[in-house]
């Protein structure tokens, strides 16, 4: 397992850019909200650590994790950001509505990269169960959401 040996939460503020003068758009999925809410904290969390301020992190919630995508591309059209965080997490279930739903994100999140000049970053937890989302989302392994931060930090200055 790619996790099993790092913390996703854990990065060196030495190599990563000053995200005092970005923008940065959260869109969160309030589908499993325990953990969704986990990584949005720890999303901002770092995002403040680096230099980001409170005025400067936009949150929009959807339903779902299917939902990402049009809200994330509604934020980008509306909200003059420099990254986007797309956060959600879909738990395997008995039907193949996860596979579905998953490839449908990941898919979208992906075609918004290739269309707009504003980088989307997926942080959408595909967990086999309960306990492993909660694991990455402030559990054994750290959070997804800090390590997204980061990701839309690098991102955000590539882009500028």
């Amino acid at each position: 397992m790619a996790t099993a040996n790092k913390n996703l939460s854990e990065y060196d503020k030495a190599t990563i850019p000053n995200a005092k003068n970005f923008r940065f758009g959260i869109v969160v999925s309030e589908w499993n909200s325990e953990i969704t809410e986990g990584l949005f904290n720890g999303a901002v969390e770092a995002l403040l650590d680096c230099g980001a301020s409170e005025a400067n992190i936009v949150r929009w919630n959807v339903p779902g994790s299917y939902e990402l995508v049009f809200g994330s591309k509604k934020m980008i059209a509306t909200q003059n950001v420099d990254a986007v965080i797309a956060i959600g997490s879909v738990i395997q279930g008995e039907t193949k509505h996860f596979d579905f739903v998953c490839s449908a994100t990941a898919q979208g999140i992906k075609d918004l990269n290739v269309i707009t000049d504003t980088p989307v970053i997926f942080c959408v937890l595909t967990d086999n169960n309960l306990q492993q989302a909660i694991d990455r989302s402030g559990g054994i392994h750290g959070n997804k959401g800090s390590e997204a931060a980061i990701a839309a930090i690098k991102m955000a200055a590539l882009g500028n």
